[in-house]
């Protein structure tokens, strides 16, 4: 599930945010200001993306936009600008700075889900997760074990990265299916059991570290 931290100081807007990316199957922290969002991250809490609204109290969405992207630790999370300013300056101004993706208000809850999707799919591209010997190139879509390549399926490859990307976190059974399947796949669960078993057996030494948590899911503890 990815974690989107939203940065909006309207109330009414949050409660729409929270239900409906909270529909959508993303996992939302919402916050009053940039400070706010700040100290969260300073603190080793990085989100997948960023909502920045540009009104904003203290610290405006623009400022905390060039703060953001010019901070080694943090300018690779997506930032999509929220705001009322629809001008053309406005919007070229933004994109200038280093936002990666901008919609005016009022919006559709369906676009700017797409647009999360898109922007999260592109931020992928370039990563690379490692974890206890195993290393993941998912723009090479390559895994290594130990240093040698490891043959995945594209299953089992999309599978191993969900779990390295919250290593020591459960994953039940209900979010693999949706994030590797597709939301509303209807799969019976031996399907995902069948795969974490072929998965299991192609990880060698490493095969105990994938976790059944039994009534809940899956984990990868390194």
């Amino acid at each position: 599930m990815s974690l989107i931290y939203s940065v909006e100081d309207d109330k009414d807007l949050q409660d729409l945010l929270r239900f409906s990316l909270g529909g959508f199957g993303y996992d939302i922290e919402l916050f009053d200001s940039a400070e706010e969002l700040f100290d969260k991250m300073d603190k080793g809490s990085l989100p997948d993306l960023i909502l920045m609204d540009v009104m904003l109290p203290g610290m405006d969405g623009i400022a905390a936009l060039k703060a953001v992207k010019s901070n080694s630790h943090y300018k690779k999370i997506p930032v999509i600008m929220l705001t009322a300013k629809a001008t053309e300056a406005n919007i070229v101004g933004g994109l200038n700075y280093g936002a990666d993706d901008y919609m005016t208000k009022p919006f559709s809850v369906m676009e700017l889900s797409a647009r999360i999707n898109a922007n999260l799919r592109k931020n992928a591209k370039d990563e690379v997760l490692e974890a206890d010997g195993i290393r993941m190139d998912l723009s090479s879509h390559e895994c290594l074990i130990d240093g040698k390549k490891a043959s995945l399926t594209i299953k089992e490859f999309a599978l191993l990265a969900e779990l390295l990307r919250s290593v020591g976190k459960v994953k039940t059974r209900e979010e693999l299916l949706e994030d590797i399947w597709g939301y509303g796949y209807e799969g019976e669960t031996r399907t995902l059991d069948m795969h974490i078993r072929t998965l299991r057996g192609k990880l060698g030494s490493h095969a105990a570290k994938l976790v059944t948590v039994r009534g809940m899911g899956f984990k990868y503890e390194a």
